[in-house]
């Protein structure tokens, strides 16, 4: 079994270390290397995020400062359920200015405010559909999210997605009786 830190250890990343890179989400430490860039030796983590086929090497020296954290604690995740739980907060400004905070918060790389767009911008069996954009952002959301929980309780992603619909199908179910 690999090995995983959680946000309240140190930041030293290990390999083998399931981390959290805003921008694109769970992936794995598979390295640290030296590399010369402009005549520069820095020391860079090589992370792999497999589900976008992606290699990314991060200056260990700036890791902190991009984002890069550990995984959230089992703590942090039973918050972000609790989130998903909670009424959704559709503000009454302009799709494309929700859109920029949706992506804003998707790139924060933040659990709980992912959690919040997915809970936003869920849509329950008896609602209308989405528009394109809207699911977009929704399923990113989604994903993340569902990459996040799968690696912190250890589970399979099909696992975890099946656990927060559950929670989101509740939610719709209780607003609907309500």
């Amino acid at each position: 079994m690999t090995k995983k830190k959680t946000a309240n250890n140190d930041n030293q990343f290990d390999l083998d270390q399931y981390i959290v890179y805003p921008a694109h989400g769970v992936g794995r430490i598979m390295g640290r290397e030296q590399e010369t860039v402009a005549g520069f030796d820095i020391e860079v983590y090589v992370i792999a995020f497999e589900q976008d086929k992606l290699i990314l090497r991060v200056p260990c020296n700036k890791a902190q400062q991009v984002g890069m954290r550990p995984l959230s604690s089992g703590r942090v995740v039973q918050d972000a359920v609790k989130t998903l739980k909670g009424r959704a907060r559709i503000k009454r400004t302009m799709w494309s200015r929700r859109a920029q905070e949706y992506e804003a918060k998707i790139n924060s790389g933040d659990l709980i405010s992912i959690a919040e767009v997915v809970r936003d911008l869920y849509r329950g069996e008896d609602q209308p559909e989405q528009s394109y954009s809207e699911r977009q952002l929704y399923e990113s959301a989604l994903d993340r999210m569902v990459r996040e929980v799968a690696a912190v309780e250890d589970i399979a992603r099909e696992k975890a997605q099946e656990k927060l619909t559950r929670t989101l199908n509740k939610r719709a179910e209780a607003t609907a009786a309500a």
